[in-house]
């Protein structure tokens, strides 16, 4: 993109990438020259954007949890014609999908903290770095969040 003048380089990092006949310092922040409008298609449904669009947080009982620690629930259940879209899969923790079972949550007693939804955005983009961030990258990060 850098040599096809889509973006210009605004900070670098120290060290150095070579080819035979060039030698630049590795981009750290690059800035896109013109807007790119994306098209507004649905995010994969899929575990990671699940999780990440219900912030890894039980749907029954709030119960943070680790991402081996949670399961995927269908709140109308397959067995009684529930199918597999966004607005019927939340994130559980095992102990209340073993309890809600092949019910819903209004048949097993339970109550569903937020109604299932597909988002308009990729849930994984909206996780938050673990403190790792970049030196270089932190002023333009706060910008945006």
């Amino acid at each position: 993109m850098l040599f096809m003048g889509k973006v210009e380089i605004v900070e670098e990092y120290d060290r150095e990438l070579r080819s035979i006949s060039l030698v630049i310092k590795a981009p750290a922040v690059v800035r896109l020259l013109r807007f790119i409008k994306l098209g507004r298609k649905s995010p994969p449904l899929c575990r990671s954007n699940i999780l990440a669009r219900d912030s890894f947080q039980c749907q029954y009982c709030e119960k943070i949890l680790s991402s081996r620690e949670a399961t995927l629930d269908h709140v109308l259940p397959r067995s009684q014609g529930g199918k597999t879209t966004w607005e019927n899969i939340v994130c559980s923790c095992a102990g209340c999908n073993r309890k809600k079972g092949g019910r819903t949550p209004e048949q097993a007693g339970m109550r569903l903290m937020t109604k299932p939804a597909r988002p308009d955005w990729l849930p994984v983009l909206n996780l938050r770095f673990n403190g790792n961030v970049p030196q270089s990258w932190q002023t333009f990060l706060a910008m945006r969040y």
